[in-house]
């Protein structure tokens, strides 16, 4: 049995997630990619461990007691409501190694520091100095972080820290929700960052559209993309998406064209594909295609990309080649996270229309 196992076993979920007197919170990660995260993290005994987004307090209970008695973790969340239940829970099962702090955790916890590990299990819009400044030399990230400047569009990346400077050692497929500069009510369905127009009636539509920087103020390219999708001309059956998709929008975000666009229909199903003010056509997870009409010009750009898509034969997140970028706009400093692969022929957005 490994450190990890033990400490699954030691920490029971549902007192954290599923409390008799605080009730249960949505503001959890699912056991099984905790799991692959902390495994991905390789947290050791006395180490500090930097925790952004408390959550239920499940994982922060976990973190300590793979730190052990010896070790730390700080755990920072923008709620203080999350803050007070964790907090709470700790003490109830005399959990002493974790402090709870309210914060933004893109900042990280400068007096905390030096860590020794940092994971996240939210997702910033890039790799922040902060957290780079914040680990030892030779320490470790675990991180969810943008491959576009779009929602829903992330890989799980493992990095290493030497000498101030990030390398990816490992990506996985997978994501969590954007992080937040305030608190948000846990009814919130449309995320707060790359979102170029939403439709709240009667169920919230909204659309994200990598070519932004050629929109106009009152984003009326976004308003007609996501309108012929709400009402598309055309469908079509192509085959199901859901086992692929992570290596499809990763692909697509390695492709890199300033018209790839994500769209989230009804607050029900999102769909990732290509877009203008006057063409629209997206790929479904469950394998339909949607456009504006038959002859669609964004229809004939979507199929062009499942077909050099489909020769590259499907690649896996894993199999891309990825790069940490250094940022040094306005925004957030840090380093955004570059996919690229053999089979594609990138058409980088520009920085303009990344923000």
């Amino acid at each position: 049995m490994t450190d990890l196992d033990r400490a699954f076993d030691a920490v029971p979920a549902p007192i954290y997630t599923d409390h008799e007197r605080y009730g249960e919170t949505v503001h959890r990660s699912a056991p099984e990619s905790i799991r692959r995260e902390l495994a991905a993290l390789q947290v050791r005994a006395s180490d500090r461990v930097l925790e952004i987004g408390t959550g239920s307090g499940y994982s922060g209970a976990l973190l300590a007691h793979l730190c052990g008695p010896e070790g730390r973790v700080t755990s920072v969340d923008i709620s203080e409501e999350l803050i007070r239940r964790a907090t709470a829970i700790h003490l109830e099962r005399g959990v002493t190694g974790v402090d709870c702090r309210v914060g933004d955790g893109l900042a990280g916890y400068s007096a905390a520091a030096p860590f020794h590990r940092v994971v996240s299990w939210c997702a910033p819009p890039r790799l922040p100095t902060a957290w780079t400044q914040q680990v030892v030399d030779g320490g470790r990230i675990v991180a969810c972080l943008p491959i576009a400047a779009l929602p829903s569009t992330a890989l799980i990346a493992t990095v290493t820290v030497a000498a101030g400077q990030p390398r990816i050692e490992a990506v996985a497929g997978g994501g969590y929700a954007q992080s937040t500069s305030t608190a948000v009510d846990d009814a919130l369905t449309v995320p707060g960052r790359w979102v170029d127009y939403c439709d709240s009636q009667p169920n919230p539509s909204w659309i994200g559209i990598c070519w932004r920087a050629v929109d106009d103020a009152q984003h009326t390219g976004a308003r007609s993309a996501l309108s012929q999708l709400l009402h598309p001309g055309y469908t079509d059956t192509y085959r199901p998406m859901e086992l692929d998709w992570r290596s499809w929008y990763t692909w697509s975000a390695a492709f890199g064209d300033p018209q790839l666009s994500l769209v989230s229909l009804r607050n029900e199903i999102r769909g990732l594909g290509h877009t203008t003010p006057s063409s629209a056509a997206v790929i479904l997870p469950d394998g339909r295609i949607i456009a504006d009409r038959p002859d669609s010009p964004s229809l004939h750009a979507l199929r062009t990309w499942l077909q050099r898509w489909e020769h590259a034969g499907r690649p896996t997140p894993e199999s891309f080649s990825c790069t940490l970028v250094p940022h040094g706009g306005p925004d957030l400093a840090g380093w955004d996270l570059q996919v690229s692969h053999s089979t594609v022929a990138t058409r980088r957005p520009t920085a303009a229309a990344r923000r």
